[in-house]
């Protein structure tokens, strides 16, 4: 029976990352569909190409809450199912896959950066809080939310490990998920990385230096 629930836990949460809120919002704010303009990414920056601050915030809001929402409610619920460690890992990486492909949108979404915050805020709010903190501070210094993403990809597992015994205990298989996210979010990143490479990367707030003439 545990498995049971296990598997539909799992199945839900990939359900709720499967709602594409960048279109959902758009959409319900009569904007364009995000996904026929600027990157074509169903993704909060991009939607913030709409020129919709609101769009973009409520955007990244509930991408990010979708990761947060199936992790919280297994810690805090899945004891009286039998659920552990395992169903958390599994809930947080199908809600990551159900963003990347959504069965709602044809199996095309997004690159799971908000969602994947809010899985690692699930697990641990320090753990999220330093990865947003390593976000911030490479974005800041760098003006490339490409790099940014990257960089948190790369050092999220890496604060999971180096806070066992101190902040966490280690769990092989959320570990093993985490890799896997930040895996799949560096293969989602690939053509930023091309760009980056061939530095021809937009930076943030490149499109307002655009529109601004030297005096």
């Amino acid at each position: 029976m545990i498995y049971a629930y296990s598997i539909a836990a799992t199945l839900l949460a990939y359900l709720l990352g499967s709602l594409s809120f960048a279109v959902i919002v758009s959409k319900s704010l009569g904007l364009q569909d995000p996904r026929s303009y600027g990157s074509k990414n169903p993704g909060a920056t991009n939607v913030l190409r709409s020129g919709s601050k609101v769009a973009a915030v409520t955007t990244l809001f509930l991408d990010g809450l979708k990761g947060w929402l199936p992790v919280v409610l297994v810690k805090w619920f899945g004891a009286d199912y039998g659920l552990g460690d395992g169903t958390v890992a599994a809930v947080g990486l199908a809600a990551f896959l159900g963003h990347l492909y959504p069965v709602f949108f044809q199996f095309k979404g997004g690159k799971g950066v908000a969602t994947a915050a809010g899985v690692l805020l699930g697990i641990s709010w320090i753990l999220g809080l330093a990865t947003l903190l390593t976000w911030l501070i490479v974005a800041y210094f760098s003006r490339y939310s490409s790099l940014a993403s990257l960089a948190a990809a790369v050092f999220a597992p890496l604060y999971y490990l180096f806070g066992d015994r101190a902040a966490w205990y280690v769990d092989k298989i959320i570990l093993m998920a985490m890799v896997l996210i930040s895996a799949l979010l560096i293969y989602r990143h690939r053509e930023n990385i091309n760009k980056l490479l061939k530095g021809t990367e937009s930076k943030l707030g490149a499109a307002k230096a655009q529109g601004k003439k030297p005096g």
